[in-house]
């Protein structure tokens, strides 16, 4: 089999009638093979793993402009209804990659987070207590913000700052000492300053602590949501710009192995119709030892595979063969794999009688390029190692690019 894939086919032999014979065989053993491997899949939980397969596939693309992957995943965030599940995870990613550029927009609204602190002991602590016992300062976060507040506006709010002993401290007193602050009750004092201090939540003391975009990470299930809410009820000028940052400045790969496996199967599609639209390769252009150059191919040369199901039998084909092996060969598929090993041998049969890959390929271009390039991937995958499959797989497509396409 292998000198079958890796050479080229021998169009002036005369035994037409009989390479037509053997191409239409062919073919039909290969359409029971994808028939028995698709139910399969199918019957267990193999289409979830296919479908993140393809994703693998769709995040090596590499053709892509900035402006074009940004476009795709707006496209999916503004579509309707609202993906909250692909918003959160963006966000996240945000957060964590960009959290100085998310915490500037928390900071514009600071006045808002009174909601954030108000009857939450826990989210007051971690940020409001991290008070330095050498000065000043070293205090952290809320507490430098809390500090800078009080001794600025110390005449409308030093009341309202609670001590854990007896008495309370002056401010002349603190300045010389600002260790006292470890005394501070702070729990008690913000719980006050929600109350009767409104002027400092939207200050510049306490926007600045919020800059930095560690508040995001006090409590980054909230901020997920009030982010959300700031897209999509709002539609905030801000957030989307930073949005369209991110979406043009992040590697392509890294976007999707995070936000594609959040897509239901109808926005999936809406990815590789999308991806279509964008892709316009070039012979030069095309590098064929990447993963995803069939998924290119398919995409940018037809307009006939639009079903989901094809592209997914075609991903597992061509770059899933061990994977997909593993999953043929669970105990409960015991009669489908000897149907498998029938449907094999008798390929085997076919291809060893025939003058190379002539009758099939012969079949294949009178169908559609996607279908084509699917008994191409099947046919490579049938009985050859995982690393030789794909060699021989782009192989062919080379030969059919140049010589049919």
């Amino acid at each position: 089999m292998v000198h079958l894939l890796l050479s080229k086919p021998n169009w002036k032999e005369e035994d037409g009638d009989r390479d037509s014979d053997l191409g239409k065989q062919w073919v039909l053993l290969l359409n029971k093979l994808e028939s028995i491997i698709w139910s399969l899949i199918n019957a267990g939980g193999g289409r979830s793993e296919a479908r993140l397969w393809l994703c693998s596939s769709i995040a090596a693309i590499s053709s892509l402009t900035s402006r074009q992957q940004k476009d795709l995943f707006v496209g999916l965030l503004r579509r309707k209804p609202t993906n909250r599940s692909l918003a959160s995870q963006l966000l996240q990613m945000m957060f964590e990659k960009r959290r100085r550029k998310v915490g500037a927009i928390v900071a514009k609204r600071s006045y808002l987070l009174e909601k954030f602190f108000d009857g939450n002991p826990m989210h007051i602590m971690q940020w409001f207590s991290n008070f330095a016992d050498n000065g000043g300062l070293d205090h952290k976060k809320g507490a430098k913000a809390l500090s800078q507040f009080a001794f600025v506006n110390r005449d409308i709010c030093w009341e309202e700052l609670q001590w854990k002993g007896k008495h309370g401290q002056s401010p002349a007193v603190v300045a010389t000492k600002p260790h006292y602050f470890l005394d501070l009750d702070v729990q008690k004092t913000v719980e006050n300053f929600l109350e009767n201090v409104p002027e400092f939540w939207s200050s510049s003391e306490f926007a600045e602590s919020l800059r930095d975009g560690d508040i995001l990470f006090v409590d980054t299930k909230y901020f997920v949501e009030f982010f959300v809410g700031l897209m999509y009820e709002e539609d905030a000028k801000d957030v989307w710009k930073v949005i369209n940052e991110f979406l043009m400045e992040e590697y392509f790969s890294s976007l999707c192995k995070h936000l594609l496996i959040t897509l239901e199967e109808e926005e999936l599609c809406t990815v590789l119709e999308l991806l279509r639209k964008y892709l316009g390769l070039r012979m030069e252009s095309i590098d064929f030892g990447n993963s995803s150059c069939w998924l290119e191919l398919v995409l940018s040369k037809s307009k006939d595979c639009k079903s989901l199901d094809q592209l997914l039998l075609l991903n597992a084909f061509i770059n899933q063969g061990r994977q997909l092996l593993r999953l043929l060969h669970d105990e409960e598929a015991a009669k489908e794999q000897t149907k498998i090993k029938d449907i094999v041998s008798q390929i085997c049969t076919v291809s060893s009688n025939a003058n190379y890959l002539v009758p099939l390929l012969s079949e294949c271009f009178k169908l559609k390029f996607a279908e084509t390039v699917k008994f191409l991937g099947l046919q490579s995958w049938v009985d050859l190692p995982e690393h030789l499959s794909k060699f021989c797989f782009s192989t062919w497509m080379k030969w059919l690019l140049t010589e049919v396409a």
